[in-house]
């Protein structure tokens, strides 16, 4: 689509109040930037304050046939968050909560950022059950959106296990309440065939054998690639089907507009200690045996990975070296009382050193300590990007292998590493659940670096999902990113019953296309986020959005990360005018309006207080870059001044 039906802009124009409007490019592109490495701008932006507003546009939108597409933090990574037709955001109204039998359950609205759940629960002593790396920036609505887990969720304090109730919109406009038995019967009422069409689907696969067994074998691992199937056979109520099938459907089925979880206890007795091993193989046998134990998490990194944060804090030199065969386990346990603490950590320390430890760092119960370990896990990611070449990007993946073969799936990614020449890449992940992460580098400005890319993602493709029956995305969702591979993992009748799931519940398609399902094999290769160089302070930036939740600004003009993303364009689009000296170029039309803008929206309302550079994952203060442009403004604004007074 290139343009928006007239009539049905005019409607919008007249239904919405002129602030959740956005049309003029510069808006349209710095809210377009996520956390994927993929660009699309979106041709409307409505920031929408109201459950009323999100199913009047919903329903004018299945009108017309408008594609819309719903996102929340941007800190998604698959290249679920981004459109090139209308792309709705939510303003600050969608932040209510409720904590609920004495903290046993909570409602949240989507706008709730993860961490902040986790606070209103911590006088409980609970949680929610997902604890993304991203959760003190990553919303509620993204993480039920995306079935998102984290290094101690695993499978089975996900959404999808965790959700109580949930109220969603449909892409009529319609909507249910689950915890409210009058919204429920009218809902009935009025979507019986919907209903009725997903109970005998989940009927067919109920008594399928293959297919049964098919889906049982993909859950029993992480698995975000695809539609919840699971939710086919785990439930009888059609109603209880759809709740658990929105749940990671990516904004393509519906809107969540608010969920109960029932919540997790959290333990405040930890103690964690940091295990190398001689080979993945050694350390992935200790993984199975610790799978039948009272453990939290462990957390596995490879050899190129600590290296990767040498110098860091608690982690001694020795525990790098140049055997990139040597495999790290990073492992927590928790308990109620500082004696059941006591006891996991000796039963666990038995285990342990009857599995040819070389080098460790024992339980400890010191918080520094552990701090201190965990942030050696967390930067692994970060330590690549921070490292990279100017003009690249950094890409993680996030697969799952049968714990049994884990260690096999490590020694046959370094050999696809090596192949196809991504010597710096790296391997960390969830050893629990069999998640492995893998982080690599990337440049998209050469055909050949595309081809090289698309080659890859092949190998790994039919070596995780083919060869070990694994999952190719683990707890990222499947985005534009896997969408080509879902029928390759799946199988062809499996990827039926998806198809047969997106027409029932959105017959139109206006939701998210080319999200989850996607019939071009290349969509995973186009529309790919260049990362220009534009200036030594920022080049490192990997658009994560990790620092928007604490800009000052971030509800007035731009955050950390769009004025990056919009600075970068800039210096592109300067480039390119300079290479065609083309002013009446659309290029130079956009190049003027985004540099009028960023005197406003950039320069002049950016607080520059550094509080990006506390949350950024590679340090960068966005302030120091507007401070070198309002000192670069105030020298040439000195020399006009100096030359018309002489």
């Amino acid at each position: 689509m290139t343009r928006l039906p007239t009539d049905y802009l005019k409607q919008i124009l007249a239904m919405l109040p002129a602030e959740s409007i956005i049309q003029d490019i510069s808006r349209r592109r710095a809210l377009a930037v996520d956390a994927s490495f993929y660009q699309l701008i979106p041709l409307l932006v409505l920031k929408l304050s109201s459950l009323e507003q999100v199913q009047n546009v919903l329903r004018l939108s299945a009108q017309y046939r408008v594609a819309v597409t719903f996102r929340a933090a941007g800190t998604s990574l698959s290249g679920q968050g981004v459109s090139d037709s209308v792309l709705i955001t939510l303003s600050d109204d969608w932040r209510n909560h409720w904590v609920l039998d004495n903290g046993g359950k909570i409602k949240l609205q989507p706008g709730v950022i993860g961490a902040d759940a986790n606070r209103l629960l911590a006088p409980f002593g609970r949680k929610i059950g997902p604890d993304p790396a991203s959760i003190n920036s990553c919303k509620i609505g993204g993480i039920a959106a995306n079935n998102a887990s984290g290094m101690c969720c695993g499978v089975a304090h996900n959404s999808y296990y965790t959700v109580q109730d949930m109220s969603l919109v449909l892409a009529d406009g319609s909507m249910v309440d689950t915890s409210d038995e009058e919204s429920v019967a009218h809902f009935r009422q009025r979507h019986q065939e919907m209903l009725s069409q997903l109970q005998q689907l989940a009927s067919d696969c109920q008594n399928n054998t293959s297919l049964h067994g098919l889906i049982t074998h993909k859950y029993r691992l992480k698995n975000t690639c695809g539609y919840a199937l699971n939710a086919l056979i785990d439930y009888q109520d059609p109603l209880d089907i759809l709740v658990h099938l929105m749940i990671g459907s990516e904004g393509t089925l519906g809107f969540i507009s608010d969920i109960t979880y029932r919540t997790v206890i959290e333990h405040k007795h930890k103690a964690s200690g940091l295990y190398l091993f001689a080979s993945a193989e050694q350390a992935c046998s200790l993984v199975e045996t610790l799978s039948q134990q009272s453990v939290d998490a462990v957390e596995l990194m490879d050899q190129r990975a600590l290296n990767s944060v040498k110098g860091q804090p608690g982690l001694p030199d020795s525990f790098c070296t140049q055997n990139d065969n040597y495999t790290a386990l990073l492992i927590e346990v928790s308990a109620e009382s500082p004696g059941e603490l006591t006891q996991k950590i000796d039963t666990l320390a038995a285990y342990i050193g009857s599995h040819h430890v070389l080098q460790s760092i024992p339980f400890s119960r010191n918080t520094l300590l552990n701090q201190q370990l965990w942030a050696i896990r967390k930067g692994t990611f970060p330590a690549v990007g921070a490292v990279r070449e100017a003009g690249t990007t950094v890409i993680i993946e996030d697969v799952c292998f049968p714990i049994e073969n884990m260690a096999q799936g490590i020694g046959r990614l370094h050999q696809l590493f090596d192949q196809f020449g991504y010597s710096e890449g790296i391997i960390f992940g969830h050893a629990l659940a069999g998640n492995l992460h893998f982080v690599f580098t990337q440049s998209f400005e050469q055909q050949a670096e595309i081809e090289r890319y698309d080659r890859f993602m092949q190998a790994v493709a039919k070596l995780v999902a083919v060869e070990f029956k694994g999952s190719l995305k683990a707890e990222h969702g499947t985005g534009r990113n896997m969408a080509p591979f879902v029928a390759l993992e799946w199988g062809s009748e499996a990827y039926k019953v998806m198809q047969q799931v997106k027409k029932i519940i959105d017959p139109t398609g206006i939701l998210n296309p080319g999200v989850i399902l996607n019939d071009d094999a290349q969509s995973h290769i186009k529309n790919l986020k260049l990362m220009p160089k534009a200036n030594d302070i920022i080049d490192k930036c990997i658009e994560c959005g990790f620092c928007e939740a604490v800009c000052p600004s971030q509800e007035l003009s731009y955050t950390p990360r769009q004025r990056i993303a919009i600075w970068r364009r800039i210096k592109q689009l300067r480039a390119l005018g300079n290479a065609a000296n083309n002013t009446e170029s659309e290029n130079a039309q956009e190049l003027r309006q985004l540099e009028h803008d960023f005197q406003y929206m950039g320069i002049d309302t950016c607080a520059a207080t550094g509080l990006c550079a506390q949350r950024c994952p590679v340090g960068i203060n966005t302030g120091d870059l507007i401070r070198q442009l309002r000192s670069e403004r105030q020298s040439k604004f000195g020399e006009t001044i100096a030359k018309f007074s002489a």
